[in-house]
């Protein structure tokens, strides 16, 4: 059997469909009429001859062969989003002010705390560039250009991509001055057991190279569980109790106090990085070259 391609607008309605669950909720997202949507996924059913969803009162459930098209689709729709923001900065003249869009990503805590006030200065010395900050503490994939530059705490193995390593983030327990003066400094990890502590809720990779390091200390004892880094840090300025944070980060807040430092310390490599590609684009490039020096910035407590 010869498949006709389909065009890009047909795998976009699927994947909000995919997303949404509904004609009605894609067709929102999209800005397009929900017979419209209808009519893409019904084409693309067509086209590929392959019943992609279950249509129920409940909404669209995707069927196996939806599932197993998903992500080439959303590599199409990584493309397509990463065509888009390389056409955006092309047409210049040679002393024309650098435009175009650019995606960086970068976990929770650095995307809040730290990149703000370096976009800041990047947008004063470039205002033609625009930023699309994509939060996440998973590692986006620049292969398929999800993101054009990461930042991350391990170091990219993949050839294609440009890594510079900016310097490494210490982490280590704090709390708020208010709950020690409540219940007393902990001077080493077994009287942390005595104490309110803010943990990682489920259990990863990240989790499992801190046991050692926490001696008796285990998920039983954490008052308050949560997998976002952010939580933690709100609640450890709230004065909830004892959590983990970035040293550096820490450091700007006076009532922000570090315990147990000779026990407990980790250390993580932080990295820049890029796909080859895009070292010719000159949006990306100073993108590059500015968060680079001001990552090395904080990390040195400048």
């Amino acid at each position: 059997m010869t498949i006709v391609e389909p065009n890009w607008d047909l795998y976009r309605s699927f994947l909000s469909v995919l997303k949404e669950g509904s004609l009605s909720g894609a067709a929102r997202a999209l800005g397009l009429t929900q017979p419209t949507v209808g009519r893409h996924i019904d084409a693309l059913e067509q086209a590929l001859g392959l019943s992609l969803f279950t249509r129920s009162q409940a909404g669209f459930i995707a069927t196996d062969a939806a599932h197993a098209l998903q992500p080439y689709a959303e590599t199409l729709s990584s493309a397509s989003s990463a065509l888009l923001r390389a056409a955006s900065g092309i047409g210049r003249g040679v002393d024309a002010q650098i435009k175009g869009t650019v995606r960086v990503t970068a976990s929770e805590v650095v995307s809040v705390e730290v990149l703000p006030p370096l976009l800041a200065q990047l947008r004063d010395s470039h205002p033609g560039i625009a930023i699309e900050l994509a939060v996440s503490n998973r590692i986006e994939n620049l292969l398929r250009r999800d993101a054009d530059i990461a930042v991350r705490m391990q170091r990219p193995e993949q050839d294609v991509l440009v890594a510079r390593r900016v310097g490494h983030i210490d982490l280590g327990f704090h709390a708020h001055r208010r709950y020690l003066e409540r219940h007393g400094i902990p001077q080493n990890m077994e009287e942390m057991t005595q104490h309110t502590v803010i943990g990682i809720d489920t259990e990863n990779a990240f989790t499992r190279k801190l046991q050692p390091l926490l001696g008796g200390l285990a998920s039983s004892h954490f008052a308050l569980r949560s997998d976002s880094d952010l939580v933690h840090l709100a609640s450890i300025r709230a004065g909830l109790g004892i959590g983990i944070c970035q040293v550096r980060l820490a450091a700007r807040d006076p009532n922000l106090v570090r315990v147990v430092p000779e026990q407990f310390n980790i250390s993580m490599e932080t990295w820049l990085a890029m796909h080859e590609n895009l070292r010719s684009n000159p949006a990306c490039a100073a993108v590059y070259t500015a968060l680079a020096a001001g990552l090395e910035d904080y990390i040195n407590g400048h």
